[in-house]
């Protein structure tokens, strides 16, 4: 059975329309959330594992939207590989997909600096918070991420303050606005993008079905 790890609550709802019978858990991006939903899954009777969602890019060409199947996952500097068969199911192959490495973090990468320095050190293409727990469990496992904010972006600080149990928190927001309204550009700058990422993701879901 299919076991699929997410971050956010939105992006379980993305994942349920292509796998409707597979358990969904959501980490609300953070590595203590991500243990505790990994060890749902497993309770449950997962034999297979999806890291599903959106990432940071690291590699400076890719834009919002760019869609990634890697082929190996960077966990404390070792490569994890992916299950080819399981990345054939959910599209490796298909126009536009990119392969090579993904890099876990247990924090975010909020800066365009951190992001050109792990990219540096690493190679890899994008950066996400799910796929090390996916990939240490041993199980066969894939990932299909969506880039969301790419290399050049320095998250706002309200982005980074406003995820609660997978969702977004409308009394963090407003705190963090209040205390920085100039980031109010930056914030709606990075939804657009982050709309666009989810939209190119849920087509490329009924291409690859």
């Amino acid at each position: 059975m299919l076991g699929i790890l997410v971050g956010l609550k939105a992006e379980a709802r993305l994942i349920r329309a292509r796998c409707p019978d597979a358990p969904v858990a959501i980490s609300g991006a953070n590595a203590a959330g991500a243990q505790a939903a990994i060890e749902r899954l497993l309770k449950n009777g997962a034999t297979s594992l999806l890291s599903f969602g959106c990432a940071a890019g690291l590699a400076p060409d890719l834009m919002p939207g760019a869609l990634i199947i890697p082929q190996w996952v960077l966990v404390n500097g070792s490569p994890i590989k992916t299950d080819a068969a399981l990345s054939r199911d959910f599209g490796v192959g298909q126009p536009g997909v990119l392969h090579g490495g993904m890099l876990h973090s247990d924090r975010l990468v909020a800066t365009a600096a951190d992001k050109s320095a792990l990219h540096a050190q690493t190679g890899c293409l994008a950066v996400d918070m799910e796929s090390g727990f996916v990939a240490s469990t041993g199980l066969p496992f894939a990932v299909l991420r969506v880039v969301c904010d790419d290399s050049k972006r320095d998250l706002p600080p309200a982005a980074r303050d406003v995820l609660a149990e997978g969702r977004i928190s409308p009394f963090k927001l407003m705190r963090s606005l209040m205390r920085q309204p100039g980031q109010i550009s930056d914030l709606i700058a990075l939804g657009r993008d982050a709309k666009a990422a989810r939209d190119e993701m849920a087509r490329f879901l009924k291409r690859s079905a």
